[in-house]
């Protein structure tokens, strides 16, 4: 959810904003903007509606070279997506912003400026930063003060860049809520929302802390906590990849990243496993004390990371022996809540930036809780620095908006946090060989389950015409029918629902007819036979089915019901192997429909507002 890049060098930066912008397209976006000061001093503003590679078009057709620079792609909220509300935004032709975030007294702010004789040409919240920032410099005299002086006036979630014609050898940057990055070059210095943008210039990187303003310049830069106080943060090698920006021999990211996930896995159990148990090590320093106290675990997560957290509710309650509780993470810091004795707070996010899922972490840190653990695929976001334990997925960039081998990933990461508090609260050494095995085992199960994907494309035919889809599942299968529906819903625009499969009765029967495409995920484990007396009551209201079954499961094709044969798993596994042929089907279906597979219309990467 947009994307901040900027750069001040004594070399021409342009081709470095754009590509910046290029790394961060997974993040979803409607427009894109980059401003320079160029050579004579002028300030240079080119902005384009749609993709990075309009933006590049423009500036190819007319150059604008500079050496400070700041760029943006946007996730419209306050303003339709036009050329008009695109970032960068300006004040009296001379002071550029880029923002990330919401800024919710927005109102207010433009009611006085509008007042104060200042004109404004968007529909943004973020234009109030640019002529607040002019404003101010009138008496500030610089732009580090200038700018220390607003972020006091400003209410919201920020991460914000601004720059000064006038003064073009630095870049002043605040952060509040939305995630920011300093890049270190050598006789440069760089900006960015996330560190994938600025890879091709620089392995060095300063994330910017909650409340930090800083002023950056080509050979300094200087930080200020929240208090004006200057402060040293610490510098971080980075040994992060960009090996998604190829897409290979697939058509599309989210293709690539579902046929990764076996790789993924296995690069999420490297090292974490001896062969019996989790090694406790693998969640940071003080796990194992702290797990061994550990009775009662508060879920907190969004969208697909969420529904990892409602399959590990049955994991923890029926293999580690605690009870737990899944929240989504904009509820959870918006009401009173009651803090079990001895809780501990699992907060899963993809990005590590989430922003309710952040504010929820913050939120618990003055409730109570026994301590916090971060399940996330991105090293250094707030929620890894900010959680005192962190379990690293290792998936790798996913760059298709629609999650796949990020959530399998926190699947296998919750997995392994069952074990480790499990071992704690009388999960017995058989029972921990046996699940340690089936773990080691899980990447070649996967492999298997890709090889439906002929079968699962053929399949997808049958969903050309349909607007409408049902998605059945028991125990922790409805988590993963959950799933199942949110993806075809993301990337197809069908409109899907899940159930648990004992619900149907209770209202979802009613929409049964030969239109309702009815996908059922069922593993042969103890509720089976349930379900099949749940499939049956579908066949007899002229439902069409599409079961994904385990091969032991004995269901069998004909003209009411199809059925793909899934490989047998360990059953407490299940939910991870059934994932992948559901995100099959919606890629396949959603090529049918001729949707934007990796970017879908409206949805970002990375929530970073509310």
């Amino acid at each position: 959810m947009c994307g901040i890049v900027g750069a001040v060098a004594q070399r021409d930066v342009v081709d470095i904003l754009v590509e910046g912008l290029r790394r961060l397209e997974y993040r979803g976006y409607d427009s894109a903007g980059v401003a320079v000061v160029s050579g004579n001093g002028e300030l240079q503003r080119v902005r384009r509606l749609g993709k990075v590679k309009e933006l590049a078009d423009a500036i190819l057709a007319s150059p604008t070279p500079g050496g400070t620079g700041i760029a943006h792609t946007r996730w419209a909220t306050h303003g339709e997506p036009s050329e008009r509300n695109a970032h960068p935004h300006v004040s009296t032709e001379h002071i550029a912003v880029v923002h990330n975030g919401i800024i919710e007294n927005h109102s207010p702010l433009r009611t006085r400026l509008q007042a104060e004789g200042y004109v404004f040409t968007s529909d943004t919240d973020t234009e109030v930063i640019a002529h607040l920032v002019e404003k101010e410099l009138q008496t500030s005299g610089n732009l580090l003060a200038a700018v220390q002086t607003v972020v006091k006036q400003l209410h919201g979630a920020y991460g914000t860049v601004l720059m000064d014609k006038n003064d073009p050898s630095r870049l002043v940057v605040a952060r509040s809520g939305s995630p920011l990055v300093i890049g270190l070059g050598i006789g440069e210095n760089f900006i960015a929302s996330d560190q994938l943008a600025l890879l091709p210039v620089t392995r060095r990187f300063i994330f910017l802390e909650e409340g930090d303003v800083a002023e950056i310049t080509r050979h300094s830069i200087d930080i200020y906590d929240r208090d004006g106080v200057k402060v040293e943060r610490q510098i971080h090698e980075s040994t992060a990849s960009y090996d998604a920006g190829d897409k290979g021999q697939y058509r599309h990211f989210m293709l690539k990243e579902i046929y990764e996930q076996p790789h993924a896995v296995l690069n999420t159990l490297e090292g974490r496993l001896s062969n019996d148990s989790v090694l406790d090590e693998t969640f940071g320093n003080g796990a194992a004390e702290l797990f061994k106290k550990v009775k009662h675990v508060q879920i907190v997560a969004c969208g697909t990371s969420y529904h990892s957290g409602l399959v590990a509710r049955y994991w923890i309650e029926s293999f580690a022996g605690i009870s737990c509780n899944v929240e989504i993470a904009s509820e959870f810091r918006y009401r009173k809540s009651f803090v079990q004795p001895n809780s501990l707070l699992v907060s899963i996010s993809q990005s590590g930036e989430t922003a309710d899922t952040l504010a929820a972490l913050r939120l618990a840190k003055d409730l109570g809780y026994l301590g916090s653990l971060t399940i996330c695929n991105v090293a250094g976001s707030s929620l890894v620095r900010e959680s005192d334990l962190a379990f690293m997925t290792r998936a790798g960039a996913e760059i298709g908006v629609a999650s796949t081998k990020a959530f399998t990933t926190q699947l296998v990461g919750l997995a392994m946090l069952v074990l480790a508090i499990g071992k704690y609260n009388g999960l017995s050494a058989a029972q921990q060989h046996d699940m340690v095995g089936a773990l080691k085992n899980l990447p070649a199960k996967l492999e298997e389950s890709l090889a439906l994907a002929p079968q699962i494309e053929a399949l997808a035919e049958e969903f050309a015409d349909k607007h409408h889809a049902l998605f059945l599942g028991r125990g922790d299968q409805y988590p993963i029918a959950m799933e199942g529906a949110l993806k075809l819903k993301e990337i197809s625009y069908i409109h899907a629902e899940a159930y648990a499969a004992g619900e149907l009765k209770h209202g979802p029967l009613a929409l049964i007819d030969a239109e309702m495409p009815i996908i059922v995920v069922a593993p042969n484990n103890d509720l089976l036979e349930k379900l099949k007396s749940n499939v049956e009551e579908v066949r007899a209201r002229g439902g069409i089915l599409y079961v994904f079954a385990d091969v032991d499961a004995h269901f069998e094709s004909d003209a009411t019901m199809r059925v793909i044969n899934v490989p047998h798993i360990h059953h407490w596994l299940a939910p991870i192997l059934y994932t992948l042929p559901l995100q099959l089907l919606s890629y396949y279906v959603a090529i049918i429909k001729g949707t934007d597979v990796d970017q879908p219309r409206n949805l970002a990467k990375s929530v970073t507002v509310e």
